[in-house]
Parts: structure tokens; sequence; C-alpha cells
């Protein structure tokens, strides 16, 4: 069965040109062209395509708009964004607007097909710089969102790892040379910065966050 693939884009020219490239494939059937948005968001409904390949920078509606639009009357519609843009903004409205697809102008013929291809799969395809874009931006957002954990001097660390191994006052003590009271007091301080009530939830928190090593 054929992919079957609705091109909006408002250079007449350039959908000239992708139409010759995707005439040549067997297994993808153009079943129209538009100038616009709004031209192509009623050629859309009409010959319901597999695959909606839009500029995004368009007179009028825009291409993220008319994906909004297309996304709520066409569920399962794919849609893949061929633009000359690189912008962080645009990148990540496209994608919120339901495109699974973003595909820069500057892309090889056989780039772009492959990323149809995708596309007409279900699945996600992003142009290589456009790929970089989402990763960095996803890194900085974990980065700021995952959460820091309580700095614990070195001593409270070594009794941490006693108490998770098991040790009590008297032998945390002994081998730390230390008092009893002291171990006590470390005890309180550890408890207090990792927001612990005894000893189990202690261990818990320590082996969840690989404060300790077992093995050691």
């Amino acid at each position: 069965m054929k992919i079957r693939v609705l091109m909006i884009d408002d250079h007449t020219l350039f959908l000239a040109g992708l139409e010759d490239i995707l005439a040549r494939e067997d297994d993808i059937e153009v079943v129209g062209v538009a100038g616009s948005c709004r031209e192509g968001v009623s050629l859309a409904m009409e010959k319901r395509p597999d695959v909606i390949v839009l500029d995004l920078a368009m007179p009028g509606t825009s291409g993220v708009e008319a994906a909004r639009i297309l996304a709520e009357a066409l569920p399962g519609v794919r849609m893949a964004a061929l633009t000359m843009h690189l912008d962080r903004q645009m990148v990540f409205e496209a994608l919120k607007s339901g495109m699974t697809g973003y595909i820069l102008k500057e892309a090889t013929p056989e780039e772009f097909l492959f990323a149809l291809r995708v596309v007409a799969r279900g699945e996600t395809w992003l142009s290589p710089k456009v790929a970089a874009i989402v990763a960095n931006d996803f890194v900085r957002g974990a980065a700021q969102e995952a959460p820091s954990l309580p700095v614990l001097s070195d001593r409270e660390r070594e009794v941490l790892h006693l108490l998770v191994k098991g040790a009590g006052t008297r032998e945390i003590a002994s081998r730390l040379h230390i008092s009893k009271s002291t171990v006590d007091t470390h005890r309180r301080n550890i408890l207090d910065k990792l927001g612990c009530e005894n000893v189990t939830c202690l261990t818990r928190y320590a082996l969840r966050h690989g404060l300790v090593d077992l093995d050691e």
C-alpha cells in the first residue's frame, strides 16, 4: 500500500521539485499540493492523506496553527514540518502541535524520503540539527529539575556507611575512634539532613540515591 502524501508550501517551484522527487518512488503517492494552509486544511479533509508535509512560515495561517487544526480534525494523521527555520521556539511549537517530523529544507532528497517514511510508520524523525536542540534542552531541563542531594561531611558519610551495614553505636565508635556521644550526634545530623525518622528509612534513602556501596 502506498504512502499517500499531501504537501503544503507557498513556494510553487519548491513544491514542483518535491513532487518530482516523490513521483519516482514506488511506495509514495502525492494526493495533493496546496499553496496555503487554508487550502491545505481543506484539501486534507477531502483527501485524507497518510502524511502531511507542511512549511511552518506561510502568509496567513501558520503551519503550526494548521497542524493543530489537522491534529484535531484528522486523528491519526502524520505530519512533518519541512522548513528552513532552526529556531528553538518554533521547533517546540511544531512538536507540541502534533508534528512528529521536523525536516530542514537543506536536507538531501535521500534524507527527505527517509524521514517521510519514518513519519509514515508513526515514528518521530528530526533533522540532526533539530535533534541536537531538543536533546540539549532536555539535558538542561533535567539538570534544573533534578533534586540536589543533601551534602554530608566525610565523617557523616563514614557513619552512614556503617549504619547501613548494620553497625551499632559502640561498633561505629570503636571503628572510627570517636566517642559514642559523637556517633549519636552524627546520626541525628544525618537523619535531619536526609529527612529520615529512623535507620530503616535512612538505609532505603542511602541505597536509592547511591550514597553508600555495600560491597565496600
